[in-house]
């Protein structure tokens, strides 16, 4: 356990060495704060009409439902776009300038390494959303919503950044060029966003099948506040066969090596 919170502790470090974690948090901090100050702003003034209306508007208004979950159903863009950065260099850059060989001849067995550069990615993308804490924290200062399905609805980004890491280490294992990692990861993050808008044109079956399949659907009953074991399952072994793979792409890489 020592050896995979030391890579992970590595891998963390060495995204705030360069740019790539000041940039992504900075770009992630700067969109999701637009999504804030439009989506408060159209909550306000949607209670200002109730209120002319003779509603108590801040009470008729459920800030949980109308607020905080479309503010959280935002984060999903910013994890398709954003996410590819802190992905592709995690293998990528190791080819690049050679340390694959010093790691892959270390004392250290492919689950740790692997396993350690996804808690190092991990780590980041908490970083990220800890920004996002900030602002929900304000809701609280300022009003009453629920905090129970704002924590299921963490579980639920949580879960999902980890499906998204988990694919991007696989790519980032098969090249080592960080913008073709970066660009083959964001190709599959927009086809698993969009896979169930294929199969809305392809019949009964395969629809039903491209639901279960996409890797956002399974996040909405999160965002509502419910927590079905279902979506838990999918997305635990959506990372699982991410790692999994992972470790295949890197005992290839050993065996060239």
């Amino acid at each position: 356990m020592s050896n995979i919170l030391a890579i992970a502790q590595k891998e963390l470090k060495a995204y705030f060495a360069s740019p790539i974690a000041y940039i992504v948090i900075g770009l992630w901090a700067l969109m999701y704060g637009y999504f804030f100050v439009a989506l408060m702003n159209f909550f306000v003034r949607q209670s200002m009409q109730m209120n002319q209306f003779g509603m108590q508007g801040p009470q008729a208004m459920n800030v949980n439902q109308q607020l905080i979950r479309p503010l959280l159903q935002n984060v999903l863009i910013l994890i398709l776009f954003l996410m590819p950065m802190v992905t592709m260099r995690a293998y990528a850059e190791e080819k690049r300038s050679g340390t694959i060989e010093l790691l892959l001849t270390s004392p250290l067995t492919d689950f740790q390494i692997i396993v350690g550069k996804f808690l190092g990615a991990m780590a980041l993308y908490g970083c990220m959303l800890a920004v996002t804490l900030i602002h929900i924290g304000l809701l609280f200062l300022y009003g009453r919503p629920e905090w129970k399905p704002i924590v299921t609805a963490y579980i639920g980004l949580l879960l999902m950044g980890g499906c998204f890491i988990a694919v991007g280490l696989f790519i980032s294992s098969l090249t080592r060029n960080q913008i073709v990692a970066g660009m083959v990861t964001f190709a599959v993050f927009l086809m698993l966003w969009i896979i169930t808008w294929i199969g809305s044109f392809s019949g009964p079956t395969v629809d039903k099948l491209t639901q279960y399949l996409s890797i956002v659907d399974h996040f909405d009953d999160f965002g509502k506040g419910v927590l079905d074991t279902t979506h838990i399952i999918y997305y635990v072994s959506f990372i699982t066969f991410g790692l999994f793979l992972t470790a295949k792409s890197v005992d290839m890489e050993r065996w060239r090596g």
